[in-house]
């Protein structure tokens, strides 16, 4: 399947499934592709045919966008190193989920979620370790017994009942001997950021001090559309930078996206001080935002 046609695949299952999806922007690089929103969850997709060439620094803009928006990464492919990806497993590059389009359009669409996750060494899934002992206690089997059973070591079984994942093979044992589900789905939308250390960039907008002194906050983004986030009490303000020809070909899908995460949409302006908006996106000179002084101004600015 072809990257654009991979690509709208997706957008055609997330709006089957009753998200909004941003429009389509050319640029490159870009950490993200579309993003979708529902009015509670936001998801921001990258959608790359092979899941290898996901670098650590596109892995990193990737996590920051989402984790500033509130919202889930999630990378969607076809084939890991050669082999394609199986439907209903989740692999991880860089701590973010990859699926393949199928797995999308089950969890998405048919409330199927993942049961299975890729690991070195093959393929994995987690068990409830709680469920597991109250089976165990309920048949009265020790550890030992259901070791026997399983063909692994009683301190295997202890490990599986603190949460430690196990194979496919040993999880269908499990089940059989209990007649009962063990194995807990993937929540493809539980996030939790893994990376720690931010390295140092340059600065795409050199006015951030100038913003964080008129006291909001100003999250620097990289391979989007928008320089920053810019955040004053519960706004957030997709922020764009640069000369008004440049800032004015990216005013479009930036206010698409705002519309889609339900945030608010500027540019700001270099070169250019005449105050004006494309579409839901304000833009304003950098002079003009400076002589700002209360960030209550600026929102009532973009509100209104």
């Amino acid at each position: 399947m072809s990257q654009d046609r991979l690509l709208r695949n997706v957008i055609s299952v997330m709006i089957m499934a009753g998200y909004e999806v941003s429009e389509l922007f050319a640029m490159r690089p870009k950490s993200f592709d579309i993003i979708a929103g529902n009015g509670e969850q936001i998801v921001v997709l990258k959608v790359i045919s092979h899941i290898d060439s996901i670098s650590e620094e596109n892995a990193r803009d990737l996590d920051r966008i989402a984790q500033n928006l509130s919202g889930s990464p999630l990378i969607v492919g076809e084939r890991a190193r050669d082999a394609e990806l199986e439907r209903g497993a989740v692999y991880v590059r860089y701590g973010i989920s990859a699926i393949s389009y199928p797995t999308l359009h089950d969890y998405f669409v048919e409330g199927s979620p993942p049961l299975i996750y890729a690991s070195p060494g093959g393929l994995y899934v987690n068990i409830s370790g709680e469920r597991l002992r109250e089976l165990r206690e309920g048949f009265n089997l020790s550890l030992g017994d259901l070791g026997q059973i399983l063909g692994v070591s009683r301190r295997t079984v202890a490990k599986y009942e603190s949460g430690m994942g196990t194979t496919i093979e040993i999880a269908l044992r499990i089940e059989e001997t209990f007649d009962s589900g063990v194995v807990e789905p993937i929540d493809l939308i539980q996030y939790n950021s893994h990376f720690e250390e931010i390295p140092k960039r340059p600065e795409e907008i050199p006015i951030k001090a100038a913003i964080e002194e008129m006291g909001m906050d100003v999250q620097p983004m990289y391979r989007a559309p928008f320089q920053a986030l810019v955040r004053y009490d519960s706004h957030t303000i997709l922020t764009g930078y640069g000369s008004s020809q440049k800032v004015s070909r990216r005013a479009g899908i930036i206010g698409n996206i705002s519309q889609v995460t339900r945030t608010h949409a500027m540019c700001i302006m270099t070169d250019d001080q005449k105050q004006r908006r494309i579409g839901r996106t304000l833009m304003i000179g950098e002079d003009s935002l400076l002589s700002i002084d209360e960030p209550d101004d600026l929102i009532n600015l973009i509100l209104n």
